[in-house]
């Protein structure tokens, strides 16, 4: 386990979760086996906002062009070529000022092009999970989760979100991304007692991020 795993901050609720029995979670986030109603899932949905991680902030182009005439080349070329206009090298000077502007330019249509190509490619990818929705599974958008939502998980599936694994069978978590353990880890439904532990060494959650090696919950 990575010496490093109390930096990772978890919200209290499932700290609590991890250490309750099942009945108990359920009763606290209102919701059964059975999974919540789409429209329970549809109010809490507007209470607690879609369950996606912030997204870094879209740029325009004044940024990139910024961002473009802060190259230390394009700084030193644009030195240098003022020197040379001072200088009466007006030949020199010239050319370095184009060399500068077509820099400028390659560069601020790359990173657009770039940007648009990213954006166009995570609009192509549409992540789901397995919930159970008026007692039915269903294949929903991962940012359509909420809380009390049940969720099923096999080999190969992302873990969605934060969770308390309610029923598994031979679970095996992969968490190198949080606690760089190269090896799989066992979890469990029963309820956590042991103390003095980070809430990362707690055998009945899995965390937003990792994966399922093998079992299923």
């Amino acid at each position: 386990m990575a010496k490093n795993n109390t930096s990772i901050r978890v919200s209290d609720l499932l700290v609590q979760s991890a250490r309750q029995n099942i009945d108990q979670v359920f009763a606290a986030l209102q919701t059964s086996s059975a999974g919540i109603t789409a429209a329970e899932a549809e109010e809490r949905q507007q209470k607690y906002g879609l369950n996606e991680i912030t997204q870094e902030k879209q740029h325009g182009w004044v940024w990139r062009f910024g961002m473009a005439l802060r190259n230390p080349l394009v700084v030193l070329l644009s030195g240098l070529a003022i020197l040379s206009f001072v200088t009466g090298d007006i030949r020199a000077g010239i050319v370095m000022a184009l060399m500068v502007v077509l820099g400028v330019v390659l560069r601020f249509v790359q990173e657009a092009r770039a940007d648009s190509a990213a954006a166009k490619l995570k609009a192509m990818i549409s992540v789901t999970a397995t919930a159970i929705r008026d007692s039915v599974a269903l294949e929903i958008p991962l940012k359509e989760l909420v809380p009390g939502d049940i969720i099923k998980l096999s080999a190969g599936d992302m873990i969605p979100a934060d969770v308390r694994i309610n029923t598994s069978k031979d679970l095996f978590i992969t968490q190198a991304s949080l606690t760089g353990e190269s090896l799989p880890v066992e979890k469990f439904d029963a309820r956590e007692i042991r103390d003095n532990i980070t809430p990362l060494e707690f055998l009945n959650t899995c965390y937003l991020g990792t994966s399922v090696e093998s079992g299923t919950a």
